[in-house]
């Protein structure tokens, strides 16, 4: 009979390496596919523009000697032009792919890689830890098939790398209080690079760790206290040199105990209705108001897996309260580190019920998977996108001469990126007096903030209308090339909207 068992056994094996197979292939597509397709957005094009003056310059600025590249009025750099508004680990990563090709495709390539990365690490952080490869593979499937997480990860922006390097440390973590090998290394590296990343989210993980193992594993938190000591110490310098920076220049507001919860209950709102559907958490309500021993048969968790289900729910507490006190608006970027966590926690439901009925089960994965705007994402990654910036790149690359002068309300960034003219006006703060002498003027039809507000104001009553003709390009005229949050990402070009109007200057 054991020869039976191992057929059976490896009947299992294969059928499992199947489904990792089409899984990671399906996950390679759903993030590479139609890359390229619209333009890099302005908070993109703040990336991409950064990472470009690595390649002449080695170090990141502020401005290429043309045009500057801020969105805070000149904050985030200072008369030396170094950039120190963000942290630069993912300008350096994006260099080097700018170094054997810039294009939209390229700008977002390593942040789409990272966030592939991210669906491999959950399988093997799921599978290490929990030793089970269907949990392993059902957690992986929820984040590929997440479209906010896609969609973050698809923007030239650090938000996939966030999320690596979150679950990295913890993995890191879980193999020191497990002592396993590299447990230590692991946690620092990640510790390290999530700081030169984005800074914010070390906070909430070095307090996971610490009040995890307080209750856990008290006798490695001698342990876990030197992993913070070395990665805070080879993290001076960033410490230094990020801790110069003046945020409240920019962000005057001071933060009240009114908006920690208005922050917190709106960051709460948004994962409920992006990440995790309401309706999953109706049975589990129900087996809680029925009793908690009812909970406990239903979902049962030995000491290792409570701690394991603790530690991540401890990170997302916890991550909810810095950006809360921290963040300038609820923006549903911040909390691309939670998506692969809350992704693990759905999946242990999904496997629980399994157990029990396979069909009930596969009902909750199908809910899962479809609550997703599924649909609307394969119209983009079939389609060609258009948007406002295209168009304007496209008629400015087509039709200006070198020497130019553009003047913009706000999109400035992308056009300075996709053409080689002086471009100003948006958000840079900057002397407007150039605008004078602009060859082309456009004036876009939304305001998005108070410094674009002011760049309008200027432009209407300083340029004479009449020495310019409006040219009405077949692009509309939405407040944005496209968005990362779900809530505002756009699928297929808007239809029913007025073109952009570009202003060239009539020659006498």
């Amino acid at each position: 009979m054991a020869w039976i068992h191992n057929i059976l056994a490896r009947e299992r094996s294969d059928r499992g390496m199947l489904c990792e197979l089409l899984l990671f292939a399906g996950t390679i597509f759903l993030f590479l596919a139609n890359l390229g397709n619209g333009h890099l957005w302005q908070d993109e094009a703040q990336t991409a523009l950064i990472a470009k003056t690595i390649l002449h310059g080695g170090i990141p600025l502020g401005y290429d000697g043309l045009n500057s590249f801020s969105q805070e009025l000149g904050a985030e750099y200072g008369k030396n032009l170094v950039w120190r508004w963000h942290p630069w680990f993912p300008f350096y990563l994006l260099a080097i792919f700018f170094y054997v090709q810039i294009s939209t495709l390229t700008a977002r390539l390593p942040f789409a890689l990272f966030g592939i990365a991210t669906v491999v690490l959950v399988y093997f952080f799921v599978r290490t830890l929990w030793q089970n490869r269907r949990l392993a593979l059902i957690s992986a499937l929820l984040l590929t098939a997440s479209i906010p997480f896609l969609l973050l990860s698809r923007q030239c922006r650090y938000y996939s790398i966030t999320a690596f390097f979150s679950l990295l440390a913890l993995y890191g973590y879980s193999r020191i209080i497990s002592e396993k090998r590299f447990g230590a290394s692991i946690a620092v590296t990640a510790l390290v690079l999530l700081f030169n990343t984005h800074y914010i989210y070390c906070a909430p993980l070095c307090l996971t760790m610490m009040i995890h193992a307080f209750i856990y594993h008290r006798a490695r938190i001698k342990k876990i206290a030197l992993v913070y000591a070395i990665a805070g110490i080879l993290n001076i310098p960033g410490i230094i040199w990020y801790g110069g920076i003046s945020y409240s220049s920019a962000y005057q507001t001071i933060h009240t105990g009114s908006q920690f919860f208005r922050f917190a209950f709106d960051y709460i709102v948004q994962l409920f209705q992006y990440v995790v559907p309401l309706l999953i958490l109706i049975p589990v309500i129900i087996l809680w108001i029925t009793g908690y021993r009812t909970l406990k048969r239903f979902i049962p968790l030995d000491k290792t897996n409570e701690g394991l289900v603790v530690l991540l729910t401890l990170f997302i507490i916890s991550s909810l309260a810095v950006l809360s006190i921290a963040s300038p608006a609820p923006f549903f970027r911040y909390l691309s580190p939670l998506i692969p966590l809350f992704c693990i926690l759905l999946a242990l439901v999904v496997e629980t019920v399994l157990k029990r009925s396979l069909i009930i089960g596969a009902l909750i994965v199908a809910f899962l998977l479809f609550s997703n705007p599924l649909k609307e994402y394969w119209y983009e990654l079939t389609h060609t996108y258009n948007g406002p910036v295209e168009g304007i790149v496209s008629y400015l690359n087509s039709n200006a001469k070198t020497g130019d002068i553009v003047a913009i309300t706000y999109g400035d960034l992308p056009l300075k990126f996709y053409t080689p003219l002086r471009v100003v006006g948006g958000l840079t703060g900057e002397d407007l007096s150039p605008a004078r002498n602009a060859e082309w003027i456009i004036i876009r039809k939304y305001v998005i903030c108070e410094k674009d507000d002011k760049v309008r104001q200027y432009l209407e009553q300083n340029i004479d209308p009449n020495n310019y003709r409006g040219i009405r390009i077949n692009s509309p005229d939405i407040p944005f090339e496209n968005r990362e949050s779900p809530g505002e990402h756009l699928y297929r070009t808007v239809q029913n909207e007025e073109p952009v109007v570009i202003y060239q200057k009539i020659r006498k």
